[in-house]
């Protein structure tokens, strides 16, 4: 009787295993957050259960757990997709209160290349003359190539009042090393000053500059300067090099100039389950638009132009968009850590998925050098000459070809 219950006992201690981690269940949570969200369900052509397991052995500190998770989120090829850490957890969640630290550049890879997709407005990055498609070649003196989204803003995040120095290849010019002072930044979502003195906006022209969807904030910011525009009979809207931000903000904007029922975006999920967003309530404002945006002009301000474009709402002027068409949700983790995982993908109201394609303006308006040099934006002054035709159009008569 004795040797059974040994035997017994051997057995249940070898059926039974050692209670997981808490490092190794944060792992576990992201691998799990990934098989049921991944808007790929291929997981980017890859086994997914080869990960589930891999470093359980490994796994002894937090650190570890990070380093597993970022190796893990890496296969799947999705620079949205992505671990943070604390520290970083917490630097997102001012942002959308309001606030950030750092220079002031949102950044992202495309093909394999680290480009600042937009320097936002009245900070270090800017007032460096960091320019939307400038490529970051080295951050103090240390080479990007391979480096991800992260990583990248790792190096670049610092003490305030520390310099960074960024090597960055501007196409056409010769490479440049910018040294840039850190720095609490407040997000200033929406200003009303025109960026350059050389133009002059006609007086029923009003101008909203929109620098990013990130903040909390940022439609009531924009809704407060167009109720200074009631003697306005047409609205500039300046989206050029806003990185974008909350889905809800893009959805809330649309609102403001959409008739109810209109179509403003599409998501389609991992299982092609498309859901359609249209506007729900009276819009406030029925003046004539001009929005201008250019190669910086990503995410929310992408679904935004999309909406007013396809329902004939607004005249696009500038540049091509970035191009990004996917939605990520913002997933809080223990220990104050959390994790982005791009859930959808979507369309603007005419079906098209303008991901890595992005949206072509209807007038293409380019900055020659000369322009540059002139400091003229003649992207602003064919908006203005384009929204007068506008204000001064019979309705009746209206189309977009004969006011181009």
């Amino acid at each position: 009787m004795k040797k059974f219950i040994l035997i017994l006992a051997i057995l249940i201690t070898t059926i039974i295993p050692a209670q997981a981690s808490q490092q190794t269940m944060l792992y576990d949570q992201v691998w799990k957050l990934i098989n049921s969200k991944y808007v790929d369900q291929t997981n980017n052509h890859q086994n997914w259960y080869k990960w589930r397991k891999k470093y359980d052995n490994q796994i002894k500190t937090y650190e570890d757990a990070y380093v597993a998770i970022d190796t893990m989120l890496a296969s799947l090829n999705d620079p949205y997709t992505k671990f943070l850490d604390p520290k970083e957890f917490k630097e997102e969640t001012s942002n959308i209160r309001g606030s950030l630290k750092g220079i002031g550049v949102q950044i992202g890879v495309r093909d394999g290349k680290l480009l600042i997709i937009a320097p936002m407005e009245d900070t270090p990055g800017e007032k460096a003359g960091l320019k939307a498609e400038d490529e970051i070649l080295e951050i103090d003196g240390q080479s990007t190539k391979g480096i991800s989204v992260d990583k990248a803003a790792d190096l670049i995040r610092g003490e305030e009042g520390t310099i960074v120095k960024l090597l960055i290849k501007r196409k056409d010019v010769p490479n440049k090393l910018y040294s840039i002072p850190r720095a609490t930044i407040e997000i200033k979502a929406v200003s009303t000053k025109l960026p350059v003195d050389t133009v002059k906006l006609d007086p029923r022209v009003g101008y909203i500059r929109l620098s990013s969807f990130i903040s909390q904030n940022a439609i009531q910011e924009f809704k407060k300067a167009l109720s200074g525009y009631t003697s306005k009979k047409g609205i500039i809207i300046d989206l050029r090099s806003n990185p974008g931000g909350l889905l809800t903000n893009a959805i809330s904007l649309s609102e403001v100039f959409l008739t109810k029922g209109s179509v403003i975006v599409s998501t389609v999920d991992r299982d092609n389950y498309k859901d359609t967003v249209k506007v729900q309530g009276k819009y406030l404002c029925d003046k004539p638009v001009v929005i201008l945006i250019n190669g910086g002009s990503a995410s929310a301000s992408e679904i935004f132009s999309g909406a007013m474009k396809d329902n004939n709402r607004a005249l696009i002027v500038g540049d091509k968009s970035f191009g990004k068409g996917l939605v990520q949700e913002i997933n809080k983790l223990p220990e104050g850590s959390g994790c982005n995982i791009t859930i959808q993908r979507y369309l603007t109201p005419s079906g098209a998925d303008i991901h890595k394609k992005g949206i072509k303006p209807d007038v293409k308006v380019t900055f020659t050098p000369e322009d540059i040099k002139a400091k003229r934006d003649v992207q602003l002054e064919k908006a203005n000459e384009l929204l007068v035709k506008m204000i001064n159009y019979q309705p009746q008569n209206y189309s977009k070809s004969s006011i181009q």
